[in-house]
């Protein structure tokens, strides 16, 4: 092992790879920290120091930036933004015809697509900065009320001062998506997924230290050895497969024979990713942000939906709210694996270079199978998924940590697979240069 890892660093052009792409977390990292103008960095570390942090979508947001949302700097929004559009753009394929020709056109048309989801992120940052500037300026952002440093966020609330804020907020999310493009052209692994670990993995210190210090050190062992199995579970599922053995006829062409090999479609159990618990965790937050805007005024009495709502919805820690979010992990799972993976495309495309499943008649049939096969592997890896995703919930009801539970959620799905395909990519570079690679 530590030979594999010394061979790394023996390797001039893998070692420069490594050093840039480090070089560029540690720039997005420092990023992270630097305030927005007209921040009062004093009071917004005060208030984080009194507040548990918010929960729904905000501390989803908050995750995936790294902690940088709640400290309102200029990385503040993070990578949310691009994920947000990737997510849309994916979808449009359905709904658009002209997405899906482009995706079918090879490398030219995802390239138009790319520049639409830069289009379509800046577009979703300039939103975002002005509703965290908007709800930054109320004083309702930590949701701690009667502390007066928490009302007083900005030093300057003149509509110009804002302006600048949404601008810089802005600049800051552009200035990610080159960081992330550079890691993926001249670095190691996907930029952007790169700096999603970076930032889920830079809030799991403070997250263990606020259970030690709240639990004590016999919580804070069993949090850990609970940890190290889930991790090894999640590894576990997140490379398991089915594979359909599919067999190409041979054929002549001229002079030449092609075909006549035997291969598989790979289908994963989890072929959602972490997609569905950022669907189930944004529409869950709907219901919370509509009661936050229909408050009633001191003295008056709050309607009943608005209670049902705050007494269900408000708190992940109630069995209604788990019930609600499991379900609806299961049900986006479904979907967005019936969108991604499209059974009668891959049949007709089977047929068209003479391919086939042993025992299964081509076309039609093909498209049937393999659709029988999907829903029934999608079964264990939904369920799978909405058990992950509620580990944080548990935690927040029986440990007491926040919902930014390290090991759970969509942070562990993210670190888990972020670092199984950055260690492959680094074992294929190894490959091509030694006979041994990283793993054996």
């Amino acid at each position: 092992m530590f030979s594999a890892i010394a061979r790394v660093f023996r390797t001039p052009d893998l070692r420069r790879k490594i050093a840039f792409t480090l070089a560029i977390i540690a720039l997005y990292r420092f990023g992270a920290h630097v305030p927005a103008p007209f921040v009062d960095f004093p009071n917004v570390q005060s208030c984080l120091r009194q507040s548990a942090g918010t929960e729904g979508l905000l501390s989803l947001v908050n995750l995936f930036s790294g902690g940088a949302l709640l400290q309102l700097s200029i990385f503040a929004l993070g990578v949310m933004p691009y994920i947000t559009a990737t997510i849309i753009v994916q979808l449009l394929r359905v709904v658009i015809p002209h997405f899906e020709a482009l995706y079918k056109e090879g490398q030219s048309g995802q390239a138009r697509l790319t520049q639409y989801t830069r289009y379509l992120t800046i577009a979703l940052a300039l939103l975002q900065s002005t509703t965290l500037v908007t709800v930054a300026r109320s004083g309702q952002l930590f949701g701690v009320t009667g502390v007066p440093e928490c009302e007083q966020l900005l030093t300057n609330v003149a509509w110009w001062a804002q302006l600048l804020m949404i601008i810089t907020m802005t600049a800051g999310t552009g200035l990610i998506m080159w960081f992330a493009e550079l890691v993926t052209e001249r670095g190691i692994g996907n930029g952007m997924s790169l700096l999603i670990f970076t930032s889920i993995a830079a809030a799991f210190p403070a997250s263990m230290w606020a259970i030690w210090q709240s639990r004590g050190f016999e919580v804070f062992l069993l949090v850990l050895a609970i940890g190290i199995v889930v991790v090894a579970l999640v590894v576990f599922v997140e490379q398991s497969q089915r594979r359909i053995p599919v067999q190409y006829a041979k054929r002549m062409v001229g002079r030449r024979t092609y075909g006549g090999t035997n291969t598989y479609i790979p289908i994963k159990v989890n072929m959602a990713g972490v997609v569905p618990v950022i669907f189930a965790s944004s529409l869950l937050y709907i219901p919370a942000l509509i009661a936050q805007f229909n408050q009633p005024q001191p003295g008056e009495q709050a309607a009943p939906w608005v209670v049902w709502i705050s007494q269900y919805f408000t708190t992940g820690d109630h069995p209604v709210y788990m019930l609600a979010y499991f379900l609806l992990i299961v049900g986006f799972t479904y979907f967005y694996v019936a969108i991604t993976f499209n059974p009668v495309e891959v049949a007709d495309n089977m047929k068209k270079y003479g391919g086939f499943i042993p025992g299964i008649r081509a076309g039609r049939p093909t498209a049937e199978y393999l659709d029988y096969v999907l829903t029934r592997i999608t079964l264990p890896g939904s369920i799978y998924l909405g058990l992950i995703a509620l580990l944080p919930l548990i935690a927040l009801a029986t440990v007491g940590a926040n919902q930014n539970f390290p090991f759970g959620g969509a942070s562990i799905l993210i670190i888990v697979g972020v670092g199984l395909e950055t260690v492959k990519q680094i074992d294929a570079q190894l490959q091509q240069r030694h006979y041994e690679g990283l793993l054996r």
